[in-house]
């Protein structure tokens, strides 16, 4: 596997890009990632801005070598207080099963990028070598410092008016997110229509629409996947859920064992969240799937009794409620270490190319 232009900037010798996935990643995963030759990137969408920049730290005494960030820029409608009371009442029977009440109110417990002054000076001062966003852009002003400040800019993308819209916004790169990817749904309008895409048919969609670098994500665990992904000409592939179960993650314990278990389903929910995610099927996404979407508080305020509701049940030993994200290819996940994973891949890749994948 031979560098990319798109991985040079990155002085990454191998075009393969760790996931960001706020709540998984580490400064080591990230860390160990760059020091084996690909892409490391660090999810902060679930950070504030001191918390960014000590995980930030952290990552540079680990590596001299260029990183990702990410970071989100949900925009959704506020969901109403009516809708919001009544998803506290159809919880409350499930706290009532640990011994809790529910929470009185639901909270905001994420800024957006867009709206959060502080984590934008942080990314200014910082000047990662690249800066992504998830769930949208930020305005247009921002934009330009950033890109005066060196900072190579990209978004993820699902569909065209997305993409058109990256080019639009003159960012660097786009993120081509397949339906099979686990975790959060990059799309711009959680309200929209889904065309629910899988990464081949969502990465030809994007090459059609612009000239700028193409990322495919989205259900990639292997590189016969890459090679896969590569020949259909991405810049680069990003791997989610190929990386979570690293001991360098903060994955944990059941979710490890879960990423192995052939018989574990994955469904897309916003139960957990308030935003489409693909994560495993468990208590609450089944609640969801039953109450149906329109009942569900929009994204994140959903998130902060979702997240009451596990520490709930984690309390009785009970995992029935967690954000346990994972793509569908989730079996295929290796529990190596990032490093190995990563010359695993490689070696993979090659393989491929020999048999003429």
């Amino acid at each position: 596997m031979t560098s990319s232009a798109f991985s040079e900037w990155f002085n990454a010798d191998y075009p393969i890009i760790q996931a960001p996935m706020a709540g998984v990643t580490t400064p080591k995963l990230a860390a160990a990632v760059c020091e084996a030759g690909a892409i490391g990137a660090l999810g902060l969408g679930a950070m504030n801005a001191d918390t960014a920049r000590k995980h930030v730290e952290e990552l540079h005494s680990m590596t001299a070598k260029p990183f990702i960030l990410n970071v989100f820029c949900h925009a959704d409608k506020a969901s109403d207080d009516e809708t919001e009371r009544n998803w506290i009442t159809t919880l409350s029977n499930e706290f009532e099963r640990f011994g809790k009440k529910p929470p009185e109110e639901l909270t905001t417990p994420y800024t957006p990028y867009q709206d959060d002054p502080a984590m934008q000076r942080l990314m200014l001062e910082l000047q990662p070598a690249a800066l992504t966003f998830h769930f949208g852009l930020p305005g247009d002003d921002h934009i330009e410092d950033l890109k005066k400040a060196g900072i190579r800019l990209g978004a993820t993308a699902t569909n065209a008016e997305e993409v058109r819209l990256i080019e639009k916004k003159r960012l660097d790169f786009v993120i081509a997110q397949g339906w099979g990817a686990g975790g959060h749904r990059g799309v711009f309008d959680a309200s929209a229509v889904d065309e629910k895409m899988p990464t081949d048919a969502v990465l030809s969609v994007c090459l059609e629409e612009t000239d700028l670098p193409v990322i495919a994500a989205g259900g990639i665990m292997t590189g016969s996947d890459i090679a896969t992904f590569l020949g259909m000409g991405a810049s680069a592939c990003q791997l989610g859920t190929a990386f979570v179960a690293c001991p360098e993650s903060s994955t944990a314990p059941v979710h490890r064992r879960w990423l192995a278990d052939p018989d574990r389903e994955t469904v897309m929910t916003r139960a957990i969240s308030g935003r489409p995610a693909r994560g495993f099927v468990n208590r609450l996404t089944a609640i969801g799937d039953k109450i149906g979407e329109p009942a569900i508080p929009a994204y994140p305020r959903a998130y902060s009794i979702g997240k009451a509701l596990h520490a709930s049940a984690a309390t009785h030993d009970s995992d029935a409620y967690g954000a346990f994200w994972a793509g569908t290819g989730h079996v295929r996940s290796r529990p190596l270490p990032a490093g190995e994973l990563v010359a695993t891949l490689v070696r993979e890749y090659e393989a491929a190319l020999e048999r003429g994948v």
